[in-house]
């Protein structure tokens, strides 16, 4: 029953006058259809509210869940919402007279130290910046670069590895790795606007994605103006960085570099250090003077692919045969969630634990599956399993409940009252043979249902 009535929510009646199930498909809007006033202007905003793209939208926007914006209103208010003021709200839309509020700042620690701010807009202004953006999409994505990966449809990640993969293959032997510094925050309005004006031309639909840009940031209670930067969280966002970053592909085209972009991560890949260099500074430059953009100089760098990571894998260099691996430093931070997992003090039971790491696990191993090198994760795992070694036995706390415990896993009384009565402490014991005896791999992965990468 839940089921039908979630799908029956879905089933909100947006109003399109004169439209027909029939001829109102979920790919109906793309470029190519797009319907004319008798003036001979692109009615765009017409699609943007049209029926089905709309209803798109909103499962899009529930799927995707998130916070609530400024205005405190849940993605489980917006259905009910919009079937009580989807006229209005439409009427404005159409009529260009939709306003935007601000969105609501926070900030989240990122990994290497700083912080990324995110601009979390109503879910009422999610709603329509997904509707823009789908149709939007449509038009531009046939356009974008073969080798630009971040935020298009059937693309991915994995798909942008493989293709740095195959520059190295060719016997590109050096990379030129550059870091746009603050790249959301930095999108200049009017080189933006200028670009989507090339292809938009319905003003409705310009001077709406202009007033989102400028909707401006609630902080501490008080609205502070946006000159610059498209803020992250809000669906329209990733769309709009790749139409600023084309011209970076197209240029990147036209010199016949090899080159991968991931949303504002991009790298180059060049035969020798010397053309590395020279392209650094001639990148760099196109970048700082047309497109109105800062590379970070410190971040940025040419060097060995071995050297270097992208979107969280490296590779192992051989003369014929890369592979793709687990960057350190994406091992490095593995290791610390799961210790935040498994602190001894934290009073949880095993069960509880390793259902909590169960979920990273799962998730983590997810993403980085595609890895060719997987000789890492023979210590990984082993590392993972004296963490919860570590936990049960500081759980287990007296030595009599060690020993017992012990003794009824199979350990000899003798070696069970040894290492049960030492006052060495947990994380040494839990590579002792003994303890190991007690508490083997099977016990975690097939009692207690751990599940580990590889």
């Amino acid at each position: 029953m839940g089921a039908l009535q979630q799908q029956n929510q879905l089933k909100l009646d947006f109003g399109d006058a004169g439209a027909t199930r029939r001829d109102r498909s979920s790919e109906a809007y793309i470029a190519a259809r797009l319907t004319e006033s008798p003036t001979g202007t692109i009615r765009l905003m017409e699609s943007v509210c049209e029926r089905e793209n709309m209803r798109r939208a909103l499962r899009q926007v529930r799927k995707n869940k998130g916070a609530p914006g400024m205005d405190g209103m849940t993605v489980e208010e917006l259905p009910g919402y919009i079937k009580r003021h989807w006229p209005k709200i439409k009427a404005d839309l159409l009529a260009g007279a939709y306003m935007p509020l601000p969105v609501r700042r926070k900030e989240i620690d990122k990994p290497d130290g700083g912080v990324r701010l995110l601009g979390i807009p109503t879910v009422l202004d999610r709603l329509i910046q997904q509707a823009m953006a789908q149709v939007l999409q449509a038009i531009w994505d046939q356009t974008f670069s073969e080798f630009s990966y971040g935020f298009r449809p059937k693309r991915s990640q994995h798909m942008a590895i493989r293709q740095a993969k195959c520059h190295i293959e060719e016997g590109c032997r050096f990379v030129v790795d550059l870091d746009l510094s603050k790249f959301f925050d930095r999108v200049n309005h009017d080189r933006l606007m200028s670009r989507l004006s090339t292809r938009v031309t319905d003003k409705r639909v310009l001077n709406l994605i202009g007033r989102f840009l400028r909707s401006g940031v609630m902080i501490g209670g008080l609205c502070e103006p946006t000159e610059e930067g498209t803020p992250q969280g809000g669906p329209l966002s990733p769309l709009l960085s790749n139409i600023v970053l084309d011209e970076l592909d197209k240029e990147l085209e036209r010199r016949e570099l090899h080159f991968v972009r991931f949303a504002d991560d991009c790298v180059i890949y060049v035969k020798s250090k010397r053309a590395g260099d020279r392209v650094m500074q001639s990148v760099s430059r196109f970048i700082t003077r047309k497109l109105k953009l800062k590379v970070n100089e410190a971040k940025s760098s040419v060097t060995q692919p071995g050297y270097t990571k992208y979107l969280g894998f490296g590779f192992t260099i051989s003369k014929t045969n890369p592979r793709i691996r687990i960057h350190s430093k994406s091992l490095k931070r593995f290791r610390e969630r799961v210790q935040e997992i498994t602190v001894r003090t934290r009073g949880r039971s095993i069960a509880q634990v390793i259902r909590e790491l169960n979920e990273y696990i799962r998730g983590w191993w997810g993403y980085f599956s595609h890895c060719e090198a997987r000789t890492c994760l023979r210590e990984l795992n082993a590392w993972v399993i004296r963490r919860l070694r570590a936990y049960i036995w500081k759980q287990w706390k007296l030595p009599r409940t060690k020993v017992r415990a012990m003794i009824n896993a199979g350990v000899s009384e003798y070696w069970a009252v040894k290492v049960g009565t030492t006052r060495k402490g947990p994380w040494r014991l839990s590579r002792n043979t003994t303890v190991a005896q007690a508490l083997p791999v099977v016990y975690f992965t097939r009692k207690l249902g751990l599940v580990l990468p590889g």
